[in-house]
């Protein structure tokens, strides 16, 4: 984001209510309002894991887009990898608000929105349509908290996003989901 614009967006977005502040954040990726970081990466940060090669090891997990609508514009701002997600087999709403909440003290976020998405039919137009960059890309997939059926749901959503994955995250870590923490076991 141009500084000038910066200094004067940022205290406003710390005072606007955290998930709007959120989807600003993003609808500002999307229209090119955020700049990007042409700095090659200094080589001792480069990274090899499973399989890939990471610029750096420092990354946007899944949560910031859930949608995979700012794919293009993360990736410039360098990242080593960014992963999208969580993405449902279809649209859920999530949790009611508020669900987002700022820690000020402690510099932080509590998150409970509940694996809120537009689906995987949306989502699969976008990353089908990402730029391939030097920058991995992830797709984290979770169940729908209604209608779910983990053995059916999981590998069909898989096989859908691995196309386009450089990984896939299985996420069987909300709270929100009623039995999926029960799935790690």
């Amino acid at each position: 984001m141009i500084r000038g614009i910066a200094s004067a967006v940022l205290p406003v977005l710390r005072r606007a209510d955290p998930e709007t502040a959120h989807n600003l954040a993003l609808w500002a990726l999307r229209l090119g309002l955020v700049g990007c970081d042409r700095r090659p990466d200094d080589p001792v940060l480069a990274t090899h894991a499973l399989g890939h090669d990471f610029t750096n090891p420092i990354g946007l997990a899944a949560g910031f887009d859930k949608n995979a609508a700012a794919i293009a514009p993360l990736m410039r701002l360098g990242f080593g990898f960014i992963e999208a997600g969580t993405v449902t087999p279809r649209p859920q709403s999530g949790n009611p608000r508020p669900r987002l909440f700022r820690l000020d003290q402690d510099r932080a976020v509590v998150n409970r929105l509940g694996f809120n998405n537009e689906g995987l039919p949306a989502f699969l137009s976008r990353v089908a349509a990402r730029p391939r960059a030097a920058v991995v890309f992830g797709c984290n997939v979770g169940i729908n908290k209604d209608g779910a059926d983990p053995e059916r749901d999981y590998p069909a959503l898989v096989e859908a996003v691995a196309p386009y994955a450089d990984y896939v995250v299985i996420n069987v870590s909300s709270p929100n989901t009623p039995g999926l923490r029960d799935l790690q076991g």
